[in-house]
Order: structure tokens, then sequence, then C-alpha cells
């Protein structure tokens, strides 16, 4: 009986020493990051390889590795929307976005229909993604020009879609007034130059490569949006700022005056209090090492300008301690 009991004891002893080492040898991904402040890596959701949002993740990433001590692993992606899913399925902790697209996911609307993602908080606005009404046709001049036109209003399901909806919206039209076409930013300024469209919206931080392309070879205007008008879309959908194309950008003489989204940070909820104010404070502290076009644009004393979503609580602290509030 004894011996019996010792057995017994011993095979209880090795199964708990299992257990045991099963959980200690788990390898904790940046997805496990929820109440521990003791994050060793974040994972950055960027763009494509080509885009501007992948060569800032990279100096960011190591921004943060610096400043911090976390370490900072950069991914690519489809970029804005797909962000928003690569978040949601806790494969990302931080990822570029644009401050309607983040809109649109937290309230289940246009390409997130039915979709709708909660876990989403803010962590700063970066830069301007400039809406630009591009034509080279000279009776063109306007917005309301363009009833009749053949227009291409970005690719389909695209934030530029919704862009070029809403403003027509706000000059009391509709697709209905214009001839669509669903045409990705280079199809768009090569179907200027051709003639089989008239003009493209584009919604992109200026120069647009593709648009500079046109430039060379065609004498390029960009369509104006009226004051009034850019003030009644901002009261509607606060995620547009005023904006303009300033002048000699594509060689046009005078800057025109626009409206636009900005670039954006956004991070899981989830993400401890403290690591997101680590971050924070590292980026807007540390902008004169981001060596990008971009970078002057990265200011902590514009980044809650278009936020659309609520703030991380460790963004927050960070903004509330510098007296910054939208």
């Amino acid at each position: 009986m004894k011996r019996r009991s010792l057995f017994l004891g011993a095979v209880i002893m090795l199964s708990l020493s299992m257990i045991l080492a099963a959980c200690g040898g788990e390898k904790k991904s940046s997805g496990d990051a929820k109440g521990d402040s003791k994050v060793k890596l974040l994972t950055i959701a960027t763009g494509g390889t080509g885009g501007t949002y992948y060569p800032l993740g990279g100096m960011m990433g190591k921004i943060i590795k610096d400043e911090t001590g976390i370490n900072a692993d950069v991914i690519t992606s489809g970029a804005s929307s797909e962000n928003m899913a690569i978040l949601k399925d806790n494969k990302a902790d931080i990822a570029f976005t644009q401050t309607d697209i983040v809109s649109y996911a937290t309230k289940g609307e246009l390409m997130f229909d039915g979709k709708k993602i909660d876990s989403l908080k803010g962590l700063g606005t970066l830069y301007p993604e400039t809406i630009q009404i591009v034509t080279t046709k000279s009776d063109i001049k306007s917005v309301e020009d363009l009833k009749g036109k053949v227009v291409s209003v970005g690719a389909a399901g695209s934030g530029t879609r919704a862009n070029a909806e809403q403003i027509l919206e706000a000059y009391g039209m509709s697709f209905d007034d214009i001839k669509v076409r669903d045409l990705s930013f280079d199809d768009s300024t090569a179907g200027i130059q051709d003639g089989s469209i008239d003009a493209a919206f584009i919604t992109a931080g200026t120069p647009t490569s593709a648009v500079e392309g046109l430039s060379a070879t065609d004498t390029v205007s960009i369509v104006p949006i009226d004051a009034d008008k850019a003030d009644a879309l901002i009261e509607k959908y606060p995620f547009y700022i005023k904006d303009e194309v300033p002048a000699d950008t594509y060689k046009i003489k005078e800057a025109v005056p626009t409206i636009a989204v900005l670039s954006m940070l956004v991070v899981r909820e989830d993400l401890p209090e403290d690591v997101v104010y680590k971050v924070t404070k590292a980026i807007y502290e540390n902008t004169d090492k981001i060596k990008h076009s971009k970078a002057q644009f990265i200011k902590a004393e514009s980044a809650l300008n278009g936020m659309s979503i609520d703030l991380h609580p460790g963004a927050k602290k960070y903004f509330d301690e510098k007296g910054i509030s939208q």
C-alpha cells in the first residue's frame, strides 16, 4: 500500500511539473500584451514597400527601440483598411491608417459595413493625405463643372471613393451626376493623359508621384474646394481638415484650397497604458530623427487635429502632460 502511494505521488508530481513547464514555455506574442507592462515586442502594420507608411514605420520602430527598449517589428500590408483588420485579429499592436478609414471601421460603415471594430484607439495623427481633384481640362474649374464628365473616384471600396462621394454631396451632387470610373491613381492619371477620363479624385500626400508624372507632359489643374463647403464637410465629418495644394506643386502657379484626411497611428485598446504612453512620447519627442519629407508635419502640437476616434489612455496621458487637447 505504501509503495502504491509513493508511486501515485510520483505520478502526480511528474504531471504537475509537466504542466508548469508547458505554461512556462509558452511564447508570449505581442497579442498577449493586455495587462502586461513588460511588453518586449510591438508589431507595427504599415503599407506596401513603395508607399510612405513602410519607411516611416521603420524609422518609428527604431525610435521606439532606442527610446523605450521595446523591440518593434515592422510588417507590410495593404495599408489603411487592411490594417484595421490586422489589429482586430491581434496580428499587430500599432498600425498606420487614415482618420476617415478608422472612423468607418469603428462605426461599421462603408467598406466595414456589418464588420464594426470596437478594439481601436488613437495614438496620434501624422500628416495630411490631401484630396486632389486633378484635371487637364480647361473647362473644369469647379466641382460643379464635373457634371456630365468622366471622373475617376478611386478604386472600389477605397477611402478616396468615399471622399469623392462626400465632396459631391456637399455640392448637392452625387455619382449619378458624373460618369464614374473606379481607377487606381496611376490608372487615373493615365486615363487623363490619354483622354479617356476628364478628372480624377486622388487622396494622397502631396506631391503625389502619379500626378507629378502627368504634370511632366500635360498642364495640370487642381479643382478647388470652396471654404464654405470645406466648413460644412468638417462639421459633418470631423476627420477632415482644411488643406491646400501648394503653389509650384505640379507646376501650378497659385496654391489651391482643398481638404484632407490625416494619416494616423492606431493601437489596440488592450495595450498597457504605460507602454502606449512611452511609445507616444518617443515618437512625438524625436521627430527630428525621422528622415522623411513628411516629418515636417509630425508634431505633438497638431497630433490631435482630425482625431476621429477616442485616444488610448496612454496617449491621452502624454498629450495631457503637454497641455494639448482636441
